[in-house]
This record gives structure tokens, C-alpha cells and sequence, in this order.
């Protein structure tokens, strides 16, 4: 097969080839590879795991996960095999979710001292574990001293947010920066103290600070090296595309924006040459694409396209939705594997490299993995499949390994729910009686207390716990491991080695992953029934999972794994 540079502009693969016709197997499209690079950076080979600080595991009773509880969690990380981890907000804030924090230089209270924080990262360190923290520069919360003062007009935080007299007009552009809907009220706030509106991008308790503003630039960057001389490995960069509006118009992805990622990342990297920063640009690849910034931007920013490919290939009527992004492929239409090769040609095809892109199936702010594939465990080790074969540098999100769901959709905390580590009271989370879910307050008036009935079915179905996981051979929990051991010590999984999806007629999907004779082969049936695959070549092979299989053939929605020894 011809083979070509991951770094080509654009490669030569009959994408339409790959869509299953009658009566015949689909033609394998050309592999894609690339010369190998042996000065790249730690975060290539990463394999990263989000996790809810408030939702992990708590110690001290309180119903809130903790960083002793991250602590004590560690040798269980360990075990599953992930390298780095990512905490969502864990500053001081008034929000259950902390995006809206309160100061820069604290940690969540609810969550330990922060002699608790340094000694969570020591530990991690020791057991070879990077952290990276969740850093919102866009906004913080209207109860921040900054903004109360500046509501006030006192010098110099008059200007460190954007203050107009009125209230635009319909028609004239201004609504969600996400978005192309007319809304001025969404994105313009009147603050009674200061008789003027304000530009807050996520709400009225979120304001945007003025990032053209030197004064708070440089607390930004004061900010970044606090938390990186306590030994965090970097950050990762909260809603990126909406730094610097530039108008009605010019509210996402300006040149602007970019030039002050650009900035920012040099400034880090004066601090530490090997902080990592990561971007939430929730949208398209060739747009996320621009955050690379010519190799002076940002070192790595999320593929949003990948999950929501590869959900959609498992589950008609998945959750496309973008809450907070700007996304045209989550609506996808084809039903087939070319799906995922488009996605890898897309990531070839930007203006940043292969490595630039970090796939994922889900985050905090969408719906489960397993709440969207109805609790089919199948599914959810198809889509584990098709997540760590994509090149690139994963991230789980936590729950993900045990097929974690959800109640409902809905409220965003259903989505970051306490993790289920055994069938004990509270599902090993808490000691206590109650968790922080079942403080209703937190989530406003009125609010269902649904947690118990949910906790109930869960551990009524007694599989659904890290517990009962890893004491099943062939559980999600298991694959995941396998998975994650499989990407850290095999080169074909890395961007280097060659990518090549094919499909049969009979529905049977092969992605294969190969460098330098180091070769794996996984065969997943898409389909609700045994599927043959006698057809599929073995030579050189040796099965490595194959839970799903009977000789020539393949259990519905099953998995076979073989590779070169």
C-alpha cells in the first residue's frame, strides 16, 4: 500500500470507497504515516484522565469529593494505567462548578487546604502522574473583588471589564458568542450599582474581563506561574475562542484571540519549558485548528468531531449538541466508517499538526458515553475502541472505564455525579449519609432530588461499580486497561504509525494501526447480530481480546483485538 507523510497537506484516500456496497468488501483506504519525531514532548504520550474533584471520592465526610480523596484514588489511577490528570476547577468560587471563581490564589474550601492540594500533587508526581488545572481567563464571577469594584468605578478596575451605556438593538449582531441568534440581552448585563450594561459571555455572574487591559494580563500571567511553581504541569485553557471580542460580529475566534494565546503560552513557557497548555475550542477542526497559532500557540486544543463520530456510528440519535460550541459535524449524516477516516483527514488536512489534536469521546459538559449508548456495555467498548485507535493524545472522562451514566439529561450535574467505586452505602463515594448532589440548593429552586432512586437502580444492577469492574475479565474497566497499557507501549498507536479504516458489506469495521512491523488490528461488529470474518486476513497475528469471538465469527456489536507479537 502507498504510504504517505502525517504531515502531507493532503492525502491520497478514496473516502468513497469506504462506504459499504452490495455484495462486496469495501477497499481499504491507503494508511497514512509519518516520519517519526523523537523530540516530541511528554503530552504525545499522554494518556489523560479528567476528573470532578467534587465527584471523585471524599475523606472527610462532607459529601465533597476532596483532594485526599484524589490522593487516596491514586494507586487506583495507577492501576488503569492513565499518566496525566486533569482537574476541573478547583479555586475558590460561590458556583458548585467553580467556573466562576472568586480568587485566584485559593483553593475550593470544600475540597482541603491548600497544604492538601500540594501534598495531592506530590503524590502524584511520585506515582509518574502530571497535573494539569482547569484555568479560566475569559471570566470570573460577579462576586470577584475585581468586578465589585469595578462596578463601583474605582481606579484602575474601572476598565478591567467592558462597561456600555445601552443596550444594543435587535438586528445588531450581538447574542451567545456561539451562536449566530440575535440576542443582545444574552451576552449584556445591566448592573444597578454602576448604571451601565456589561459583556459577560456566560451569563450575568460570569463577566469577561478586558484581556486588552495590561493590568489584568499581567495578573493572568501572575496566575499561571503561581499554580506552576506549586508544581501543576500546566493548564487546561477554559473556552479559548471567546478571550478578545472584537464586536456584534467578532465575538469567537478572532486574530486577536489567537495573538493573546500566542502571548500567554510564551509567557508560560518562560516559566517552565515543559508546560502544557490545552484549549477548549468547541468547534470545527479547521477552526480549532487556528489555536495552534504557527507552533507559537497552543501546544494541544480538543477534538470535539471524534466522539461525536463515533457515537453516532453506534447510536442513531445521539447527543449532537454543542452547548457551548460552534460545531457543523456533530450532525452527522453518514451512517458508516468513513466517518473516521474523514475526521483523521480533516486533523491532517488543518494548518496544525496530527499531535495538535486531542481526542475524546465526552466531557462535563455533554452527555455520558453510556447514557446516550443506553447502558450497552458492547457499545461503550466499541467506542473505547475507535477512541484510543484515533492518533492523538486521549482523554477519559472520569466513569467513562465502568460505563458510568446518567439519570437524566437535563441539569449539567447529572452529567458530573459522584463516581461509584463499590455496592456500599453512598457506592463507596462518602461516609456520609448524603452526598453533595443532595444538596438541592446548589442548583436552584425547586430542584428534584433524584440521586437516591438513581443510586438505588445502579447498585441494584451490581456491575456498575469500579468494584465489580475490575473483578469481571471482560468488563469495560478491563478493556479500558488494556486500551490505555496497549497505547503506552506499542508505537503504532502514537501519530507516527499509519491509520486504515476499511468496512465489509456484512458491517464489520477494521482499523488498523502499524509502524515499523509493529502492527494491531482491531475488528468491530457495528451490527445487532454475528457477523462472519473469515474474510479478514490474520497472517502474523495473535489475538490479544477476544471476548466477542467463536472462530470465524463475531458476536453482535463485538470486539476482536489481534497484533504482532
Amino acid at each position: 500500500m502507498v504510504k504517505v507523510s502525517l504531515s502531507a497537506i493532503a492525502l491520497a484516500l478514496a473516502l468513497s470507497g469506504c462506504s459499504p456496497a452490495p455484495q462486496q468488501e469495501v477497499a481499504d483506504q491507503q494508511p497514512v504515516t509519518a516520519t517519526a519525531d523523537t523530540s516530541s514532548p511528554w503530552w504525545d504520550d499522554a494518556i489523560f484522565y479528567q476528573i470532578w474533584p467534587r465527584s471523585f471520592y471524599d475523606t472527610d465526610g462532607d459529601g465533597h469529593g476532596d483532594f485526599n480523596g484524589m490522593t487516596a484514588k491514586l494507586p487506583y489511577l495507577q492501576e488503569l494505567g492513565v499518566t496525566a490528570l486533569w482537574l476541573t476547577p478547583m479555586f475558590e468560587a460561590p458556583s458548585y462548578h467553580g467556573y466562576d471563581f472568586t480568587q485566584f490564589y485559593q483553593v475550593e474550601s470544600d475540597y482541603g487546604s491548600m497544604a492538601e492540594f500540594e501534598a495531592f500533587i506530590l503524590a502524584a508526581d511520585a506515582r509518574g502522574m502530571k497535573v494539569i488545572l482547569d484555568l479560566v481567563i475569559n471570566h470570573i464571577s460577579s462576586e470577584h473583588e475585581w468586578f465589585v469594584r469595578s462596578a463601583a468605578g474605582e481606579a484602575p478596575y474601572k476598565d478591567y471589564f467592558t462597561w456600555r451605556d445601552d443596550m444594543p438593538g435587535a438586528g445588531s449582531g450581538w447574542g451567545h458568542a456561539w451562536s449566530d441568534n440575535d440576542k443582545p440581552d444574552a451576552v449584556w448585563h445591566w448592573n444597578e450599582t454602576r448604571q451601565q450594561y456589561y459583556y459577560a459571555a456566560f451569563g450575568a455572574s460570569q463577566p469577561d474581563v478586558n484581556l486588552r487591559h495590561p493590568d489584568v494580563i499581567a495578573e493572568m500571567e501572575k496566575m499561571a506561574k503561581f499554580w506552576l511553581d506549586k508544581g501543576v504541569a500546566g493548564f487546561r485553557l477554559d473556552a479559548v475562542r471567546f478571550a478578545m471580542e472584537g464586536g456584534p460580529n467578532a465575538q469567537a475566534d478572532t486574530a486577536e484571540t489567537i495573538a493573546y494565546w500566542q502571548s500567554f503560552n510564551q509567557f508560560v513557557k518562560s516559566v517552565n519549558p515543559e508546560a502544557y497548555l490545552v484549549g477548549e475550542a468547541w468547534v470545527d477542526i479547521p477552526v480549532a485548528a487556528r489555536y495552534f497559532g504557527d507552533g507559537k500557540g497552543l501546544d494541544q486544543g480538543f477534538d470535539f468531531e471524534v466522539g461525536y463520530k463515533i457515537l453516532g456510528l453506534l447510536q442513531q440519535n445521539t447527543a449532537g449538541e454543542a452547548q457551548f460550541g460552534t460545531m457543523q459535524s456533530n450532525q452527522q449524516q453518514v451512517a458508516d466508517a468513513s466517518v473516521l477516516t474523514e475526521n483523521v483527514q480533516q486533523r491532517i488536512d488543518s494548518v496544525a499538526p496530527l499531535s495538535f489534536f486531542a481526542p475524546f469521546l465526552t466531557n462535563h459538559d455533554q452527555e455520558r458515553v453510556a447514557f446516550q449508548l443506553k447502558q450497552h456495555d458492547s457499545k461503550a467498548k466499541l467506542a473505547a475502541a475507535m477512541l484510543f485507535s484515533s492518533p492523538g493524545t486521549p482523554y477519559i472522562y472520569y466513569g467513562e472505564e465502568i460505563g458510568l451514566t446518567q439519570d437524566r439529561s437535563g441539569h449539567d450535574v447529572f452529567k458530573r455525579a459522584p463516581m461509584l467505586w463499590d455496592n456500599s452505602k453512598q457506592a463507596g463515594f462518602t461516609q456520609s449519609d448524603n452526598n453533595w448532589v443532595e444538596q438541592l440548593e446548589l442548583f436552584g429552586d425547586n430542584f428534584p432530588n433524584w440521586w437516591p432512586d438513581f443510586l438505588v437502580k445502579q447498585l441494584k444492577a451490581e456491575d456498575r461499580s469500579v468494584a465489580a469492574q475490575q473483578a469481571q475479565p471482560d468488563s469495560v474497566w478491563q478493556l479500558y486497561k488494556f486500551l490505555i497499557a496497549n497505547k503506552k507501549q506499542r508505537p503504532e498507536f502514537g501519530t507516527d504509525g499509519s491509520y486504515n479504516v476499511s468496512q465489509l458489506e456484512n458491517g464489520v469495521v477494521q482499523i488498523i494501526r502499524e509502524l515499523n512491523g509493529s502492527k494491531t488490528l482491531f475488528v468491530l461488529n457495528l451490527t445487532e447480530s454475528a457477523q462472519d470474518i473469515s474474510s479478514i486476513s490474520r497472517s502474523g497475528l495473535s489475538a490479544s481480546w477476544a471476548f466477542d469471538t467463536d472462530g470465524d465469527s463475531i458476536a453482535a456489536y463485538g470486539l476482536l483485538v489481534l497484533q504482532s507479537r
